[in-house]
């Protein structure tokens, strides 16, 4: 299927372009032409001046926005099984970390890696979220911690869409660890980061959007403003990782940079919820390292929903606490360990999820005007995405109108 006009017909269509619920239309049909929706509605309703166009029958199956993964480590060296074993012998996070492994465990194996070799390694976790039918994905940086690697992970990121049909979002995650090479100097490795690295990498075009670990294992939330201010003065939106371990403070402070997103968040206290309220700060809950890392503390949910701040989900894709490349399973456990109702667990992959990427006009709800992004599940009922365990039961992928 080219990017050429067709309709698709005899479709049950989750729009999710409604505030809550699926905005489902039974017996749709959707109008696409140069990779945008130009109608969406009853079949019944279509206009005359489409009845000549292709039609594609699609027999009563979903469509649904193609899934967007928010938040992911794709690109990486290295594997970190020995450290899912010492969880399981009784080890933490912490005691990982400080004994060498954890994150700075991946920056040894991604220094080493050449690009090519990173490449072939992120295709391969790709190619698991392309076939569920994500459309969209968000690659971090965050395991060179240098300028050389930095910029070699973010390039591979952006060769990813070269190689696939997806739609490719790069984050600097410079501020995901201290190196060796700055150890006991975390203040001189953010001058590094913010005078040196993210301009470099700005410059060539490589970044989206900046990020930052603020964590006691990690920056410090005057570190992390630091961040946020140079990435401020290069027109560049924030996200961050805060309140995963504990409460120092750090979606509230990503709020008052308008941040798209606060992810993980466990740890989140009501300050930070109207924090976020207040901004559109979208709150990004990671399930799959909850349930890797086995945590018992669950992120604010009621107090999220009460404050109507934008849930999304995500599988946050990364070799140590979620090595985790299916986001219809992620929508299994927003709901089983979050709570989540099926509608809102496909609302954290598909509308929430563009807004977590500042791609909310573009993608993420079937819409006229927006990009063609969709997804074709041989089910009828959109709960049946949540409610299945290990089972795909994708049928096409378009995006941009080119079935993919």
């Amino acid at each position: 299927m080219s990017a050429a006009s067709f309709v698709l017909i005899k479709a049950r269509i989750a729009t999710m372009a409604e505030p809550s619920g699926y905005g489902l239309l039974d017996d749709g049909a959707i109008v696409v032409a140069d990779g945008r929706i130009q109608f969406v509605g009853g079949r019944g309703d279509l206009p005359r001046q489409f009845a000549a166009w292709p039609h594609i029958d699609l027999g009563g199956r979903l469509v649904t926005p193609a899934l967007i993964d928010c938040h992911t480590h794709l690109v990486h060296g290295g594997s970190r099984a020995r450290e899912f074993e010492m969880r399981l012998e009784g080890a933490s996070y912490a005691e990982i970390a400080a004994a060498g492994g954890g994150i700075m465990s991946t920056v040894r194996a991604t220094r080493a890696a050449a690009a090519d070799q990173l490449l072939a390694g992120a295709l391969g976790r790709l190619d698991a979220l392309l076939a569920e039918g994500t459309g969209t994905v968000e690659v971090k940086s965050g395991y060179g911690l240098d300028l050389e690697n930095e910029l070699k992970m973010l390039r591979v990121a952006r060769d990813l869409a070269r190689h696939r049909k997806v739609r490719i979002r790069t984050t600097f995650l410079g501020a995901h660890a201290l190196p060796p090479e700055f150890a006991g100097r975390p203040d001189d490795f953010i001058d590094f980061l913010c005078h040196e690295v993210l301009p470099a990498a700005h410059a060539q075009g490589l970044v989206d959007a900046v990020d930052a670990f603020c964590e006691g294992i990690a920056f410090s939330v005057a570190q992390t403003r630091r961040m946020f201010e140079a990435a401020t003065v290069l027109g560049l939106p924030v996200k961050i990782h805060a309140e995963q371990l504990s409460n120092l403070g750090g979606a509230a402070l990503a709020a008052q940079f308008d941040g798209l997103s606060a992810d993980h968040i466990e740890y989140l206290d009501e300050a930070g919820v109207a924090a976020m309220a207040r901004a559109g700060t979208v709150a990004t809950l990671l399930p799959g390292a909850f349930y890797c890392l086995r945590e018992t503390q669950m992120p604010p949910i009621g107090r999220l929903k009460g404050a109507g701040v934008p849930i999304a989900l995500s599988t946050d894709c990364n070799p140590g606490t979620s090595p985790l490349t299916s986001l219809l399973l992620t929508m299994n456990m927003g709901c089983t360990l979050f709570r989540l109702t099926p509608a809102e667990a496909l609302a954290g992959v598909t509308v929430n999820a563009a807004r977590a990427l500042g791609l909310g006009d573009e993608t993420g709800s079937i819409e006229v005007g927006k990009a063609a992004d969709l997804a074709v599940f041989d089910v009828a009922d959109p709960a049946e995405l949540s409610y299945r365990i290990g089972f795909n039961p994708l049928h096409a992928r378009f995006l941009e109108g080119v079935e993919a």
